[in-house]
């Protein structure tokens, strides 16, 4: 993938900043259509703790935005923000109580007295204008700008959490532009000498707490995929050790099909295997006698080889979802810390993520049984 959209998102002005947060929000606002659709105006939902009440999730958005932006007294301070600071009374009473992801326990969302559809649009409609109003006017620095682009990558997360709703819900999405799985080309190995690494993120811009601090390892020599594992190489293990299909596919005769936002489809065997959890990558990589990549070793060569494919599929590693040395938390402290050890890290990016996201220094994470995600992995010689 190319890396211009990231490094625009995270190193440019308001201009670009104040064009990708209002494409951010068009892409809300057309989930949020699309799951009217597809389940009527109060958009009622199962129970799942891999999902959110989208009513909830839209208006935690605004709510996240509001929060950082028009409630933060010292927005233009960056990283030296002190987040508890007092904040006015938002302009919807009560949604600290409603919307406050820190503090409103995961299953309570589905029983919360939320606005209804009509208010909870004017409500994104109010924030996103004052918003842009007051990054008109804020400090055209790392640190005036800091809060404006994390509202923006928050949202941009919150916008793949809804695509894989959709599909786990079977909600088409007829007018939201997605990209379509790319056929991978023959596989290929690449072969990376030993050699010193800077690992994470360096230089001017914004960056997550837990890219930072970047630090120097040693990476020894290494063999990696140079693309993603597809179903072709994926399958071949399942039908030699009648292990089960993944999630959305189904065996139709002698080949397979695979469920995209309800609609079965013959599966192009030739694409990046996707949905996969943790554990079936790491039993692949036992069946085939390779393993799975380090973070060091995906992030180098990521970096280093133009010829290592990515952005198909998240890609699962080996490593803990842990902090880097010197880490320090940022002022929004429940992005990183409450979940280091438990998660493992991947790297690269979906079909579902917004191109501005997709940078080969973010650390993404999951627990390892996650299966909705579009998570696939690539191996490494033993």
């Amino acid at each position: 993938m190319s890396p211009d959209a990231a490094q625009a998102a995270r190193c440019g002005g308001r201009d670009v900043l104040a064009a990708d947060l209002a494409d951010s929000r068009a892409r809300t606002l057309a989930l949020l259509e699309a799951q009217v659709a597809a389940l009527g105006e109060t958009l009622p939902v199962p129970y799942s703790p891999q999902l959110n009440p989208p009513l909830w999730e839209a208006g935690h958005v605004g709510w996240f935005q509001d929060w950082w932006i028009a409630r933060n007294r010292q927005r233009d301070r960056g990283l030296d923000c002190e987040p508890d600071h007092a904040r006015p009374q938002g302009r919807l009473a009560g949604a600290d109580a409603l919307y406050d992801s820190s503090q409103v326990a995961h299953p309570r969302r589905w029983h919360l007295p939320l606005p209804d559809l009509a208010a909870t649009r004017a409500y994104l409609a109010a924030g996103l204008e004052e918003t842009l109003a007051l990054l008109a006017a804020a400090p055209e620095t790392d640190a005036g700008l800091y809060f404006y682009r994390l509202a923006l990558f928050h949202e941009d997360m919150h916008g793949e959490a809804g695509v894989y709703m959709a599909q786990a819900l079977d909600i088409p999405l007829p007018d939201l532009p997605r990209r379509e799985p790319a056929r991978l080309p023959e596989a290929a190995t690449l072969a990376l000498p030993g050699q010193d690494w800077n690992l994470g993120w360096s230089g001017p811009g914004f960056a997550f707490d837990n890219e930072l601090a970047a630090h120097p390892v040693t990476v020894d020599a290494f063999e990696i995929d140079s693309q993603p594992v597809s179903w072709r190489r994926y399958l071949a293990y399942v039908e030699a050790t009648e292990a089960a299909p993944p999630r959305y596919l189904r065996r139709a005769g002698k080949t397979w099909e695979a469920r995209r936002f309800g609609v079965w489809q013959a599966l192009d065997p030739d694409t990046a295997a996707a949905h996969l959890t943790w554990r079936e990558a790491e039993a692949w990589c036992r069946w085939a006698g390779r393993r799975l990549p380090t973070e060091a070793e995906w992030e180098l060569a990521a970096v280093t080889r133009p010829d290592f494919r990515w952005g198909q599929v998240w890609e699962w590693t080996s490593s803990r979802f842990q902090p880097y040395p010197g880490f320090a938390p940022h002022p929004y402290r429940d992005y990183s810390a409450p979940w280091f050890g438990d998660r493992f890290a991947l790297r690269g990016a979906s079909l579902a993520t917004a191109p501005r996201m997709a940078h080969p220094r973010y650390r993404n994470y999951f627990t390892p049984e996650r299966n909705d995600i579009y998570a696939g992995f690539r191996s490494c010689a033993l």
